[in-house]
């Protein structure tokens, strides 16, 4: 009987000792590397639009709500509650009569053009005050450097004023009550143990007032007047947001995808990711 010579092995393919890089310049994976990273750059390019279409609308909204005509401050709430979050910052006009001087308070520690100064904060008998009790709102009038300065003077009689709600500062400055009328925070629940009738839980940062008011050219003539609270930023278009990050990820995941290609073909030997020779698969059948 005839033994068939043996055959030589087959030699072992080294594809497994290439290295990764090697397999992601061939030209078929460099391509595809330039096709992905134009996917991915025009994919980001619309996620930083969806960011600017929030912000634009965004920024609308809120020069919108800033843009509201001031309404009396018994509309939006009365002196009976206390101030609701959507009254921040909003434009009101008030219309009573000053309280009395002896009423009158200064908030220390506050900085105007790099100058330490204070705050002065007189009490307005509200004509209304959207109940049947009365009382008065705090009215921020100006800034001065000193507590002696002739136009921090309390004013009297009747006025009309226009300006923007603020809220009670976090400080607590219960402490100064006994002291002085100088306080170290801006805070209603420190405020009503100064005086003897209710007042709103809010101030009214003074922006204007009424010309035709016989005292309103005195009241706060020689204040420096106080920048009123900004309205809360109106984040409309939040959906745009959801776009942009949804474009990023699609980005990120076109690279991603492009590596683990590159990965599976280097893994199978196959670094030009070309499909097998019929030829190699079938082999040849001795006789």
């Amino acid at each position: 009987m005839t033994v068939a010579p043996p055959t030589d092995p087959a030699p072992v393919s080294t594809d497994s000792n290439r290295p990764v890089w090697r397999t992601a310049l061939t030209p078929h994976w460099s391509a595809l590397l330039l096709l992905a990273l134009a996917i991915a750059a025009v994919m980001s390019v619309l996620g930083v639009w969806q960011l600017d279409v929030y912000r634009s609308k965004t920024a609308t909204a809120t020069a919108g709500r800033a843009a509201i005509p001031a309404v009396p401050l018994h509309s939006l709430f009365s002196i009976d509650a206390g101030l609701p979050a959507s009254a921040v910052a909003r434009r009101v006009t008030v219309t009573g009569t000053w309280a009395s001087p002896a009423d009158q308070i200064y908030v220390s520690d506050r900085l105007h053009e790099d100058r330490d100064g204070f705050w002065v904060v007189t009490p307005l008998l509200l004509n209304d005050t959207g109940s049947s009790a009365t009382g008065a709102v705090m009215v921020v009038r100006g800034w001065v450097a000193s507590v002696d300065d002739p136009a921090a003077k309390a004013p009297t009689g009747p006025a009309t004023l226009t300006g923007g709600i603020a809220s009670s500062e976090a400080q607590d400055s219960s402490g100064d009550v006994n002291k002085t009328r100088v306080l170290q925070s801006l805070r209603i629940p420190t405020i009503v143990h100064m005086v003897d009738y209710r007042v709103y839980d809010a101030f009214v940062v003074q922006t204007a007032s009424d010309p035709s008011t016989p005292t309103a050219g005195t009241s706060s003539a020689g204040l420096t007047t106080v920048e009123p609270p900004s309205p809360p930023t109106d984040h409309a278009g939040l959906r745009n947001v959801a776009y942009a990050f949804q474009w990023w990820i699609f980005a990120a995941f076109t690279l991603w995808m492009w590596g683990r290609m590159v990965l599976d073909a280097h893994r199978s030997g196959d670094p030009d990711h070309q499909p097998p020779n019929p030829e190699d698969a079938s082999g040849t059948v001795s006789a």
